[in-house]
């Protein structure tokens, strides 16, 4: 029965991601005059027992998609005013008689008060949409649809919609929330949800049996799990650069000339750590590539598992450069705002009397003037391609693109952006290293500090682009081996060779 159900709904399915991209919230559907309308007869019914925010979002995208909804609410009439007017709102038993496919939207702790529908419920397929707090994922050894399964054994329960939110649902599907976990023991209920989940213009992922469904569950409970070691990282950065600053800008004049600048906490001490940070998170982007050619090279072949650490920074890589553009976005914007300090328009004005005060009518150094040029204009060419790297990121721009052009946009144009930080970096810096009084408690300036991780990646990427070490790396990455136990050998009829693989 399942089968044919899916087989009727099919013609329904071919309808265009187009349509299916548009919201469903419209007055038509939402206004409702409380009456308990019937669904048309001729669609496929499909029962929610249920009336909260999900319920009702969840009606509103399956009557947008076709569907004849029939919702089982303790109440119906005081609930049939919250749900569209083609939805059927009537008593939980009423509800569950004809459906063949009925989502189970409520917590788990109320699934026991549906056993006195078992004899209704039995051969039907359950949907449970519900999701565990993260006390009660500890709390319980079993999912949510492992214990509906165990109420209602002679029913089919899959797992599915948990990770989708009420406004997705009733706005429309986007991009990464376009995709809908699916997993269940019965392969036939699992294909019947899987054709409703096309038909409201989802993509259905299947993830196995009913056991994994804990796995699904615990998905809407992580927060930003990829985000956690590039934030950590990144936070650690802050921190020690600008305890850095802070003593040498902040701390050493206060100690050795009895000057007070701790007026410049909040704005100028910020502003030149964020920049070290951007720059060192944009180096570490890039190490851990140079990390595994250096690797594959000493080992002679790409058949052999990084370490752990170098698999896990090269998955974060991603993060990591982002929250480089942010802080090198933040930069920006603290340098804008430099100028409107009461301090530094108390700075022009003590300087203005000075160079009155000493007879000079003009005040002009040559070097420095360009050095401010050119330091500003790589600053801008540096920020403009970080910028151009963190849009190319996003997943609706990244799926636009081929895999040569995302890897000439992340790869090439990123180490472009290095190589112009670095020598936005070393224009900031000039001769200024190589002066006694920058040195301030023996602690060089905080920019010598920054080169140093992206030089070791600029020299040795410079290093792989030399013919013998190309070329050699080439081979590898090929799958040529150094030991020989992988063997290239091309068939001797030129018919043959020319329809052998070369990737």
């Amino acid at each position: 029965m399942c089968r044919h159900w899916a087989q009727c709904w099919g013609c329904k399915t071919t309808k265009t991601s187009g349509e299916m991209d548009k919201p469903l919230i419209s007055r038509r559907l939402v206004d409702s005059d409380g009456s308990l309308a019937e669904a048309p007869s001729e669609a496929p019914k499909v029962g929610i027992l249920g009336s909260g925010d999900f319920a009702r979002s969840l009606t509103t995208r399956l009557v947008g998609s076709g569907f004849g909804v029939v919702v089982g609410s303790r109440n119906p009439k005081r609930m049939a005013g919250l749900f569209p007017s083609a939805a059927q709102v009537t008593f939980q038993e009423e509800a569950v008689g004809s459906p063949e496919v009925i989502f189970v939207a409520m917590f788990r702790e109320h699934y026991s008060s549906l056993c006195s529908l078992s004899s209704q419920l039995a051969g039907k397929i359950l949907v449970d949409v519900s999701n565990p707090t993260e006390q009660e994922h500890l709390q319980h050894r079993e999912s949510n649809a492992e214990y509906l399964a165990s109420l209602f054994p002679t029913c089919s329960v899959v797992k599915a919609f948990n990770v989708i939110s009420a406004w997705t649902l009733q706005s429309g599907p986007r991009d990464g929330n376009r995709q809908v976990p699916i997993c269940s023991d019965q392969p036939e209920a699992k294909h019947t949800v899987s054709e409703m989940v096309h038909a409201m213009g989802f993509t259905p992922v299947d993830m196995g049996s009913l056991v994994s469904a804990r796995e699904v569950e615990a998905m809407p409970l992580r927060l930003l799990p990829g985000w956690k070691v590039p934030a950590l990282l990144t936070l650690g950065l802050l921190v020690f650069f600008y305890a850095y600053n802070f003593v040498r800008d902040v701390l050493h004049p206060y100690l050795q000339e009895g000057k007070n600048k701790f007026y410049k906490l909040p704005v100028s001490v910020v502003n030149t750590t964020l920049p070290c940070v951007a720059y060192v998170l944009l180096s570490l982007v890039y190490l851990p590539g140079v990390l595994a050619a250096a690797l594959q090279l000493r080992r002679g072949t790409k058949y052999r598992r990084f370490p752990d650490w170098l698999d896990h920074w090269l998955q974060h890589r991603k993060q990591i450069g982002l929250l480089s553009f942010f802080c090198a976005a933040l930069h920006a914007l603290y340098s804008f705002c430099l100028p409107l300090r009461r301090s530094h328009r108390y700075d022009l004005v003590n300087l203005a009397v000075k160079q009155v005060l000493a007879n000079k009518s003009h005040l002009w150094v040559e070097e420095e003037v360009w050095r401010m040029e050119i330091y500003v204009s790589l600053g801008v060419l540096a920020l403009g391609t970080l910028s151009l790297l963190a849009v190319t990121s996003l997943p609706s721009i990244a799926n636009s693109l081929n895999w040569r052009e995302f890897s000439f946009v992340q790869s090439t144009l990123g180490f472009v952006a290095l190589v112009l930080s670095t020598l936005h970096t070393l224009t900031y810096g000039w001769t200024r290293a190589f002066e006694e009084s920058r040195y301030k408690f023996y602690l060089p300036p905080t920019f010598t500090l920054t080169l140093l991780v992206p030089c070791v990646v600029i020299l040795a990427r410079g290093l792989f682009l030399l013919p013998c070490v190309s070329r050699r790396l080439s081979k590898i990455r090929r799958g040529w081996e150094k030991d020989g136990a992988i063997k290239f050998t091309l068939p001797m009829d030129h018919t043959l060779a020319q329809k052998t693989s070369h990737v």
